[in-house]
């Protein structure tokens, strides 16, 4: 039987042109670059680049100068950077946008969470007060007990005015 390996229509078998990269290398190399491009240590180099490069050109000796007025070549780097840059930029915020979807569903979430975790101890504290007005309070303990004092002391005086009013029968029927 022969090998089937290098063959094109061998399935899972596809020939390797292009190194093998990570699946996320081009995502973070775009955000990497698309952060360095948004910097100003970026734009100053540019600058000093540009300003450099035309200034070589204008002023040098004509051997030298290998991109004259009007500076082809600098226009052809520029764009050639410039439709890099723009779908690495687009890839960038393509994450970022993902990313910031991601997050704002989980504080969605969080958020209904914490909802529903206040619904419920407001709904706890409503039950605690309305159990609260059942519960006898400091001030009424005190004033039953000073009434129940009260009613024991007007027992022993009503008790005592008996005692004496027996005594006192007692007492005026002894001398008869």
């Amino acid at each position: 039987m022969a090998d089937n390996g290098g063959r094109l229509n061998t399935p899972g078998r596809r020939p390797q042109f292009l190194p093998k990269f990570e699946d996320d290398f081009f995502g973070r190399f775009s955000e990497a670059f698309a952060r360095y491009m948004g910097t100003a240590k970026f734009l100053l180099w540019m600058t000093i680049l540009i300003v450099a490069w035309v200034l070589w050109n204008a002023y040098a000796p004509n051997p030298w100068a290998p991109d004259r007025f009007p500076f082809l070549f600098l226009t052809l780097a520029l764009s050639l950077q410039a439709s890099y840059a723009a779908p690495l930029i687009l890839l960038a915020q393509n994450r970022q946008e993902a990313r910031d979807r991601v997050n704002l569903e989980r504080d969605r979430r969080i958020a209904a969470q914490s909802k529903a975790d206040m619904d419920f101890l407001a709904r706890e504290i409503a039950s605690l007060r309305m159990r609260m007005n059942d519960v006898a309070t400091r001030d009424f303990i005190r004033s039953e007990l000073r009434d129940l004092l009260s009613d024991l002391e007007e027992s022993r005086d009503a008790e005592r005015r008996e005692t004496e009013r027996r005594q006192g029968e007692h007492a005026s029927s002894a001398a008869h």
